[in-house]
C-alpha cells in the first residue's frame, strides 16, 4: 500500500518556523517530522509514499534528492569526483514529490495524486501529526468494516481547566482529554473509490464536502485511537514534541 502525505499547506500559526520552511520540514530532534511520519509507517512495511507538495514544496524536493548521501558516509576524490560509499541510509524509501499547487486545498492535493495511486487502497495522513496508532489494527478495522473510508479518531489534550456548575456550586478540574470530543486524529485508510468525492476542479477541502459525503451515505468509518497523538500546529506543540524526543519519551519512536 502507498502512504499519500499531505505537506503542503501554509502552516501559519507555526510562522517562527515556516516563514522559511514548510511546516514538514520543521524538525524534531534534527530531522523533520515528515521523516518521522515517514519512518513510522516504515516500521509497518510501508515504504512507498506520495507527498503532495505546495508552498515551498522545492524545500522538500532539495531535502529528498540530497537525502542519500547527506546520510552516507563517502570518500570523494576531488580529481575526478567519483565517490566511494561507506555507509548507505538505512531507509529503503520509494518516494513521488508531486507539485498540487501552493493555493490547493486538502481535497484537490488528493484529486491530483489518483495517477499516482492507481486502482489501489492507500493510506492517507498529513504531514504535521505524530502517534503510536497500530496501523496493521487500523487496516484491519478498515478491512472489516468495508467501508470506503476510516479516520482515525482521537481525544487531544484539554487545552484549558474545566469549570463545573453542580447546585450553585463551581467546581475546578485541570485540562483533561476526558473533557473534549473525539476529533480527527489524521490517519486515514481509503478505497480508490474516494476519489469519486474530490475534483482537480473544484477546490475543495477533503474534511468538508468530501468526507460528509462520505458520511451521509454510511461510507465513513472511523476507528479510535486512545494512546498517543500529537499535532504540531503551534511553536508550543513543536517545543513540547522536541522535549518528548530529548527526554527518550517519543512514543512515535518505534524503529
Amino acid at each position: 500500500m502507498k502512504v499519500v502525505i499531505l505537506a503542503g499547506g501554509l502552516g501559519s500559526r507555526l510562522i517562527e518556523k515556516t516563514d522559511i520552511k514548510p511546516k514538514p520540514m520543521v524538525e524534531i530532534g534534527g530531522k523533520p517530522i515528515i521523516w518521522h511520519i515517514m519512518k513510522y509507517y516504515s516500521k509497518f512495511g510501508y515504504n512507498d509514499f506520495i507527498i503532495c507538495l505546495g508552498y515551498k514544496g522545492e524545500v522538500i524536493k532539495d531535502y529528498f534528492k540530497s537525502y542519500y548521501l547527506n546520510n552516507s558516509d563517502f570518500t570523494i576524490n576531488t580529481e575526478n569526483n567519483k565517490i566511494n560509499i561507506h555507509k548507505k541510509p538505512r531507509e529503503n524509501w520509494n518516494i513521488s514529490l508531486i507539485d498540487t499547487g501552493a493555493d490547493s486545498l486538502t481535497g484537490s492535493r488528493i484529486a491530483q495524486i489518483k495517477p499516482y495511486v492507481g486502482d489501489e487502497r492507500f493510506f492517507l495522513t498529513y504531514g504535521d501529526g505524530l502517534s503510536n496508532i497500530d496501523l496493521d489494527k487500523l487496516l484491519k478495522f478498515h478491512l472489516q468494516n468495508n467501508k470506503k473510508c476510516t479516520v482515525s479518531i482521537v481525544k487531544p489534550e484539554g487545552r484549558f481547566g474545566v469549570i463545573k456548575f453542580i447546585d450553585d456550586k463551581t467546581t475546578f478540574s485541570e485540562k483533561s482529554s476526558k473533557d473534549v470530543d473525539w476529533v480527527n486524529g489524521g490517519f486515514f485508510v481509503c478505497e480508490p473509490s474516494v476519489f469519486e468525492y474530490v475534483s482537480e476542479n473544484e477546490n475543495l477541502m477533503w474534511e468538508k464536502k468530501p468526507m460528509e459525503s462520505l458520511s451521509n451515505q454510511n461510507e465513513l468509518n472511523s476507528y479510535k485511537h486512545l494512546g498517543f497523538w500529537k499535532a504540531m500546529d503551534t511553536l508550543k506543540d513543536q517545543n513540547e514534541l522536541e522535549n518528548l524526543w530529548i527526554s527518550n519519551n517519543a512514543k512515535w519512536k518505534t524503529w
